[in-house]
């Protein structure tokens, strides 16, 4: 088990999951015989986190029975307002708490501790205010993209439905897990805007925030690209059991 002291994570597990056409709510959906959001959560508690909180939506007793026996919180997201909406519904969870807080998806089930340690080593080494895992995708559609600035560093992270052409061939694409100053989190998360197409919250919008107010952000890239592989249809499900067959 790893020891990360002043450690929160967060798992986000509200989504409906309509692509997967089916009545159990998304991270339910078996890999490798496990509900796959029991894969993440077995994950995150070898981290050793004061705290782990789960935002549920649809189907939520059914996520609750399934994770019976793991020390959890769990919160509600009852309207589906986007990540950074999901992660607000944490904060009165994280009252008085001065850390750091891991945000990990409940559909990407094959992430590793180890990945996960060295994504939260990166971010104490560098004294950060955030450090954003990413991943070089050959064909990165449906992944929100990585956009440096001039001097190489994280200046933005512009979602699929929101890139113009030009950003769409990039290939360095945000993993969707990230570790953050707990109080800026929750504080810069509260200006945030859904000035977008799809009229959402996105939590990636709290990092250019955090620049302007003068914090640095990092980024750590993951080796193995198919631990950040996400569940969103019945095709990547089937992908990502025969990955570990």
């Amino acid at each position: 088990m790893s020891d990360h002291p002043n450690l929160g994570i967060i798992i986000l597990a509200a989504g409906k999951g309509k692509r997967m056409k089916s009545t159990l709510p998304k991270v339910l959906h078996q890999v490798a015989g496990v509900p796959m959001i029991k894969h993440v959560v077995t994950t995150a508690s070898q981290l050793n986190p004061e705290i782990v909180v789960i935002v549920v939506g649809q189907g939520k007793e059914q996520v609750k029975e399934v994770l019976k026996g793991f020390d959890l919180v769990f919160v509600e997201q009852r309207e589906q307002l986007g990540t950074g909406h999901a992660v607000r519904q944490a904060e009165k969870e994280f009252a008085g708490f001065n850390g750091n807080i891991l945000i990990l998806s409940g559909d990407v089930p094959l992430i590793t501790q180890m990945t996960l340690d060295k994504l939260l080593n990166r971010h104490y080494v560098s004294d950060v205010a955030a450090t954003v895992l990413s991943a070089i995708f050959e064909n990165p559609f449906g992944y929100g993209r990585i956009i440096l600035n001039g001097e190489g560093s994280l200046d933005r992270i512009v979602e699929e439905k929101d890139c113009t052409a030009k950003l769409q061939t990039i290939q360095e694409v945000n993993a969707g897990i990230y570790v953050f100053n707990s109080q800026l989190l929750f504080l810069h998360l509260s200006n945030i805007v859904c000035d977008n197409k799809p009229k959402e919250y996105y939590l990636p919008d709290v990092i250019p925030l955090l620049r302007k107010s003068g914090h640095r952000v990092a980024i750590e890239q993951v080796n193995d690209i198919h631990e950040v592989a996400g569940v969103n249809t019945r095709e990547q499900l089937i992908e990502i059991n025969r990955i570990l067959e």
